[in-house]
Order: C-alpha cells, then sequence, then structure tokens
C-alpha cells in the first residue's frame, strides 16, 4: 500500500495505528506525570524541607513542560513527529533517572526542567497534532478525546502503581522504575506511520507569519489566558491532593462506604482519589470530544470552567470527609481534561492543521503557567498559614475568569474571516 493511501485509510477509520501508538504514549507519560504528588511528603520527610521545596520543583516541571510544548511542536513539523517524541522520551528518562540521586531542593528543581521537557515531548502539543492530522474532519473532535482520555487513563494506573511501588522499595528507585517504562513505551513508535503535514493555507505563508497573525488575534488571545485556569486547578490538584487529604481529612470510619472499598487510610485515599479523577475522566473527555463534533467549542468550554467553579467552592465550602474526597474526585475527573480536546480541536478549527501543534503548544504554554503558580503558591501558602483554603479559593476565582472569556470567541475559520474581510 502506498503511502498515500495508508493515510487515506488512516483518516477514513476512527481507530487507527497513529491513534493506538499515541494512546499508549500518553498513558505512561501521564501515569508519570500524575504520580508526583505522592513523592512529596516522602521526600520532604527524608530531608526535612518545606512543602514550598518540593512544591517548586514540581512547579518548574510544569512550567517547562509550558516552555517546551511549542519548542518540541516547532521541531516535530520541521523535523518530524518520531524524532521530537524519542528526544522528549530522552529527556524524561534522563530527568527521572538523575532525580533518583538529587538530595538538594535546587538539584531537584534542576533536574524537573529536564522531566518538564520530557512531558513536553510526549505529552498532548506532539500527540495531538500528530493524531489530529491522522484524523477526517468528521472523527477529529472525538479521536482528540480519545487520545486526551488515553492521559486519564494514565493518571488512574500511575498513582496506585506508584503508591505500591513505594511501599516496597525507596523513592529513589521507584524514580528509575518509572524511566524504564517510559524508554518501553517508545516500542510504540514502530507503529506510528505518520502522515505528512497538510499542507499550508497559502503557497508561500511560513510559520513565522502564521504565528504573527495568531498572536495579534484578540480569539488567540482569549483561548490563551482561557487555558490558565485549566492549568492551575489541575497541577495544584494533582501535586497537593494527596497531602492534603492526608491532613485535612478525618479518617476512614470503620464500616463506612469508603473502607468497604478496600481503602483504610487517608494517605491511601489520596492515591485513590487522583485516580478516580483520571477514571471519570475518560467518559468526560470523550464525551466532550463527542460534544465538539456537534456544538459551538466555545460554549462548551465555558460551562465546563463554570461547572469546575461550581464543584470546586462546594466541595471547600463543605466538611473535608473521606467521602466528599471521593464526590468531589467524581465530579471534577468527568471535567478534568474535558478542556483538552475542545481547546486544540478550537486552534485547528480557526487556524488550520499546518502548525497546530506549535500554535497549541502556545496556548498550552499559558495552562502551564497556570500550573506553576497553582502548584508553588500551593505550597508556599501551606507553609506561611497551614493550609490549603486560600490556594483553593484563587482557583474558584480563575474558573469564573475563564468561563467568562470564551464566550466573546470567533469560531469562524481564519481564512473565512479573511475572504469576508476582503470582501467588504
Amino acid at each position: 500500500m502506498s503511502a498515500t493511501a495508508l493515510n487515506r485509510s488512516q483518516e477514513t477509520a476512527l481507530f487507527n495505528p497513529v491513534l493506538i501508538a499515541g494512546c499508549i504514549i500518553i498513558l505512561v507519560s501521564f501515569a508519570i506525570r500524575a504520580s508526583f504528588g505522592l513523592f512529596q511528603i516522602p521526600i520532604a520527610d527524608e530531608f526535612s524541607w518545606l512543602r514550598e521545596e518540593f512544591s517548586f520543583a514540581i512547579a518548574i516541571q510544569n512550567l517547562f513542560w509550558g516552555i517546551g510544548q511549542p519548542i518540541f511542536g516547532a521541531l516535530a513539523e520541521k523535523y518530524g513527529d518520531r524524532k521530537a517524541i524519542l528526544a522528549g522520551a530522552a529527556c524524561y528518562i534522563v530527568g527521572l533517572v538523575l532525580s533518583s540521586f538529587a538530595i538538594t531542593p535546587g538539584q531537584h528543581q534542576l533536574l524537573e526542567m529536564l522531566v518538564g521537557f520530557g512531558i513536553a515531548g510526549t505529552g498532548f502539543g506532539v500527540i495531538l497534532a500528530v493524531v489530529g492530522r491522522a484524523a477526517s474532519d468528521k472523527n477529529r473532535s472525538l479521536t482528540l478525546g480519545i487520545v486526551t482520555a488515553a492521559g486519564s487513563m494514565g493518571q488512574i494506573v500511575g498513582p496506585p502503581l506508584v503508591q505500591f511501588l513505594l511501599a516496597d522499595m525507596g523513592w529513589q528507585q521507584v524514580f528509575v522504575v518509572l524511566a524504564g517504562f517510559v524508554a518501553v513505551s517508545m516500542l510504540a513508535l514502530f507503529y506510528m506511520r505518520v502522515p505528512k503535514p497538510a499542507a499550508a493555507t497559502h503557497q508561500d505563508e511560513q510559520m513565522g507569519t502564521v504565528l504573527k497573525r495568531a498572536i495579534k488575534d484578540p480569539t488567540f488571545a482569549f483561548i490563551f489566558f482561557g487555558f490558565f485556569s485549566c492549568g492551575y486547578q489541575l497541577a495544584f490538584i494533582t501535586a497537593h491532593f494527596p497531602a492534603f487529604i492526608i491532613e485535612m481529612c478525618s479518617a476512614v470510619a470503620p464500616g463506612s462506604i469508603v473502607q468497604s472499598l478496600g481503602i483504610s487510610s487517608t494517605s491511601t485515599l489520596g492515591a485513590v482519589a487522583i485516580a478516580l479523577i483520571g477514571f471519570s475522566n475518560i467518559g468526560g473527555t470523550v464525551f466532550a470530544g463527542w460534544l465538539g463534533n456537534r456544538y459551538s467549542r466555545k460554549y462548551l468550554l465555558a460551562g465546563i470552567y463554570f461547572l469546575r467553579t461550581v464543584v470546586a467552592a462546594a466541595f471547600i465550602l463543605n466538611p473535608i470527609t473521606p467521602e466528599s474526597v471521593m464526590l468531589f474526585s467524581v465530579l471534577m475527573g468527568a471535567l478534568w481534561l474535558a478542556t483538552v480536546p475542545l481547546t486544540s480541536g478550537l486552534v485547528a478549527q480557526i487556524y488550520g492543521l499546518r502548525y497546530m501543534g506549535t500554535l497549541y503548544g502556545l496556548v498550552f504554554f499559558s495552562h502551564q503557567l497556570g500550573g506553576f503558580l497553582g502548584v508553588w503558591l500551593g505550597g508556599r501558602m501551606y507553609d506561611l498559614y497551614g493550609s490549603y483554603t486560600l490556594v483553593w479559593w484563587v482557583g474558584v476565582g480563575f474558573g469564573a475568569f475563564s468561563a467568562l472569556i470564551h464566550l466573546p470567541i470567533n469560531e469562524k475559520p481564519w481564512e473565512k474571516r479573511e475572504s469576508v474581510a476582503a470582501a467588504a
């Protein structure tokens, strides 16, 4: 079968080798990324660190994930997707292995830069772009939702697995084991027959021209700033929720519904809560992708951010119990990564597929700026006040802001806007 015929057959099928390979890589990458909060207390206890010190390392990871996203997106568009993914995996592996030898906050913070680049190279920016090119217009939003849901599956598998490993070995050894998982996941690239990027909209249009045009567009700014709160909320919860549960939640009562599920301690509840968020998000993300094929993506995004705001506010206003933690995890999980297929789909819809990886990477940088603030501020506020309450309320405010800023987005493709302006 010729390359052209192969690409055409992949585009007409919902499930294809590119989608499957992308799901495998995303699953492993996010299984590890979602587990870093479980290392916070063991590392802090061993070295008698303040909560802020390891939190700042995870915050740096989120920041460099955001910095690396447009870089790896551009590398993929220039040198090929598989080369960019392999480069990201190399950063991930080296960062994890060297982290096992780190004994000071500064060393961990420096190495989390490498880990952040690793997540960028094996994460949404590169994978969503190549999977998006391999999908038909009819299936694209749903396909992006499936890949995003694979990240959620990693969130289900990762934290319980890491909690199990931490019970049997030191955190240093666990980092090395996780690096091995990243290496094995690269075998999926043998099945990723990557289609060529879509042709440029204009014959002589270069990446720089497209970037300048997008940056000057108010709609791009709305998408950029709207994604900030998503990063804040997700990164804060991923990094601090297990510790928050241990310190704020009452003990698991004997004979309770939570204990009947095999959860006997708040430390176990923390890992299960992160996994439950991921489990609930599988359905929420795929459903969001399905809705994105049929309804306005900007209104769907505004609705998701509004619901997140309500769920987070209700959770913090009520007593924190094992039962409320489980309920919050299910509700927040359904909204967790539902923004990703809609946001990436909106970028592709408005600006096209040719430079989707780079443009979405820029938008994702805002997401990771929010993530940096959420993780660092969580540790800082806890050290100052012994509580995460203020950080929760900041996240509620950001969620309300994102719900509003998506409303004025112009969803018309840029080409149609240009033709209307030329006709006028």
